[in-house]
């Protein structure tokens, strides 16, 4: 199923206070991060949401840098936001491959709601398509799923 065909979910009621969110992005792709970051800060801000926005150096930093934020106990929940293009050797598939189980080790490891915009795309066009003001915007949906892995987080610490 492509995003054209996915339905619209909105986020969940959230009990208790607005999150507190580390919005963490590799701005290499600035226009393309860019649009993933205020598709990501509108939703967040229509739930009342405090992000605070960090910049690493590139998608390879982006699961160390989640590991800090977790470490700062600051946040509610986390954010990230990259883009790699494929070029023409394998470095693509090292970095993505790397930046994606890095992201899940911590995610599984610790449990800490997570919302992953890390686009690995063939090309600058597929990345634009997925970072633009528009339904497809791959920020709103990563911020979303943020809001429901916090939204579940609360629930079962509320039922524990």
């Amino acid at each position: 199923m492509s995003t054209a065909d996915a339905p619209l979910r909105v986020p969940p009621e959230l009990a208790g206070p607005p999150p507190r969110v580390a919005v963490i992005q590799a701005p290499y792709y600035a226009d393309v991060v860019g649009g993933m970051v205020d598709g990501a800060l509108a939703v967040l801000a229509g739930i009342g949401s405090e992000a605070e926005v960090l910049d690493v150096a590139g998608a390879f930093e982006l699961p160390a840098a989640l590991r800090l934020a977790i470490r700062s106990g600051r946040y509610d929940g986390y954010l990230l936001f990259g883009c790699v293009v494929k070029g023409e050797t394998d470095h693509y598939d090292h970095i993505c491959r790397e930046a994606c189980r890095g992201v899940m080790d911590i995610s599984v490891e610790t449990a800490a709601p997570i919302g992953f915009g890390l686009l690995t795309v063939h090309d600058i066009q597929q990345a634009i398509a997925r970072s633009s003001p528009d339904r497809h915007n791959k920020g709103v949906e990563a911020a979303n799923a943020l809001i429901w892995q916090i939204a579940l987080a609360r629930r079962l610490e509320e039922s524990a």
